[in-house]
């Protein structure tokens, strides 16, 4: 099993309606492939992990990286799991555009920063902590 966490940017800004016909669809298809993971919005770029057996993630990945909706798809990390950081969610899901991101337990000025590869490769201890906050917290 692995974990896959990648970036991509929309092709457009997404309405709250594009977002959640886009988490509906990926919850419905990711629990038929035996996938778990989360998915962060912000500002037209997509944070996402994957989890679940290599072959699948990565044919996922692969048609992620061909879907029409996303473009610049770019691998910032991907390694081997003992077990699921996100076993209960096929898709957890959190949009940064909008303004309660303040009221969670937690919050800090780190959740203000931009969705970008640098940003990411700067602090990935940030970013991992950041997903486990949205994990345990939702």
């Amino acid at each position: 099993m692995i974990y896959l966490i990648y970036i991509s940017s929309a092709v457009k800004l997404f309405s709250e309606d594009d977002l959640i016909e886009l988490l509906n669809k990926s919850r419905k298809n990711n629990s038929q492939l035996g996938i778990t993971g989360i998915l962060l919005y912000k500002d037209g770029t997509f944070l996402q992990v994957l989890e679940g057996e290599a072959a699948v993630v990565r044919k996922l990945y692969d048609r992620i990286q061909s879907d029409s909706e996303h473009q610049g798809a770019t691998i910032i990390e991907e390694g081997e799991l003992t077990e699921r950081q996100f076993r209960d969610w096929s898709m957890g899901f959190y949009n940064f555009n909008d303004q309660a991101t303040q009221s969670i337990p937690g919050f800090n000025q780190f959740m203000t920063k931009s969705l970008t590869v640098s940003d990411f490769n700067s602090d990935p201890a940030g970013y991992h902590e950041l997903l486990k906050l949205f994990r345990d917290s939702m």
